[in-house]
């Protein structure tokens, strides 16, 4: 039986702050299957960017464990685990050296892995700057010279020179214009079918993860509250959360302001978070067991839902 792309059981990792400790990741489990993506969504500091980390082995769990096809990331040896799953972060102009030439900057995981002759590194590099549309011109240029969407392709070729199967993709549009994101996802959807590659896709733009996503996973403060097919969870939204995060999508006819989703004016708190379920402060329809009772995940096809009255 093939194993999961990534799977991620019972994790959970904290932090320490001065008055105590701060849950970034609680108790998270999912798995994505090869070839498949999943989206995982909310608002910021809910912890998306943290299990990102986690599953890149560049932060260590705490408790659980984080798998990739079948291997346990913490154990992993560093360049193993760079031939198999490669980042593309969200600032491209702050993830690549700006001293550092745009050739030598896709080169440098194969430069790490020292194991790739000259003639090798060349013909890479020339293959992964041409399928993200750079020319052999730019390759020779610095990140300050290109602009937000070339440095971004920039990225997506350096983190797929070594030709790995599953990419992390940490809110790689969000810094740039909406039609640059457009490009940047249609690119990224290209490289998936071609080279038949696993994404994880961090995001808080509802409307990029319907396009790009098979399987959705809302987080809220540390926890996934809600996770399920793209198709049915965008039509049929369960958890509250899920439901005033659809409702907060801007539209563009005139005159309809800033939509009021009733979460309040309070922001979650990390360092304090509420007993029984976390989102209840600002849920519009809880109960009084949502402040005292944390809600068991009622399982549905495809994902569940943590919610007492979905």
């Amino acid at each position: 039986m093939t194993p999961p792309a990534i799977e991620v059981r019972q994790v959970r990792k904290t932090f320490a702050i001065r008055s105590g400790r701060v849950v970034a990741v609680d108790d998270v489990s999912f798995a994505i299957p090869p070839g498949g993506v999943l989206g995982v969504v909310g608002e910021s500091g809910c912890g998306k960017s943290t299990l990102a980390r986690l599953i890149l082995g560049l932060l260590a769990p705490d408790s659980g464990e984080v798998t990739v096809e079948g291997q346990t990331v913490g154990g992993m040896d560093r360049k193993a685990r760079a031939r198999l799953i490669q980042p593309v972060f969200q600032d491209p102009f702050s993830s690549l050296n700006p001293l550092a030439r745009v050739r030598d900057i896709v080169a440098m995981p194969l430069v790490a892995q020292g194991t790739f002759g000259r003639a090798e590194i060349e013909r890479r590099v020339d293959e992964l700057l041409a399928r993200v549309g750079l020319s052999a011109e730019m390759g020779r240029r610095l990140p300050a010279e290109l602009s937000g969407g070339q440095r971004q392709r920039v990225a997506i070729a350096r983190a797929l020179v070594l030709r790995p199967r599953i990419v992390v993709c940490d809110e790689p549009t969000s810094a740039l214009d909406v039609s640059v994101q457009a490009q940047i996802l249609n690119l990224l959807a290209e490289l998936r079918r071609d080279l038949r590659l696993t994404y994880l896709f961090i995001s808080h733009n509802l409307a990029v993860v319907e396009h790009v996503a098979s399987e959705v996973a809302v987080m809220y403060l540390g926890r996934i509250v809600e996770r399920g097919t793209t198709d049915a969870l965008f039509a049929k939204p369960e958890h509250p959360y899920t439901k005033a995060l659809l409702a907060s999508v801007l539209t563009p006819e005139p005159g309809l302001g800033v939509p009021d989703v009733g979460l309040g004016d309070a922001l979650p708190d990390p360092a304090n978070i509420p007993p029984g379920c976390r989102f209840h402060p600002r849920c519009p329809v809880a109960e009084p067991r949502c402040a005292s009772e944390r809600p068991p995940l009622k399982e549905r096809a495809g994902g569940g839902v943590e919610c007492w009255i979905a």
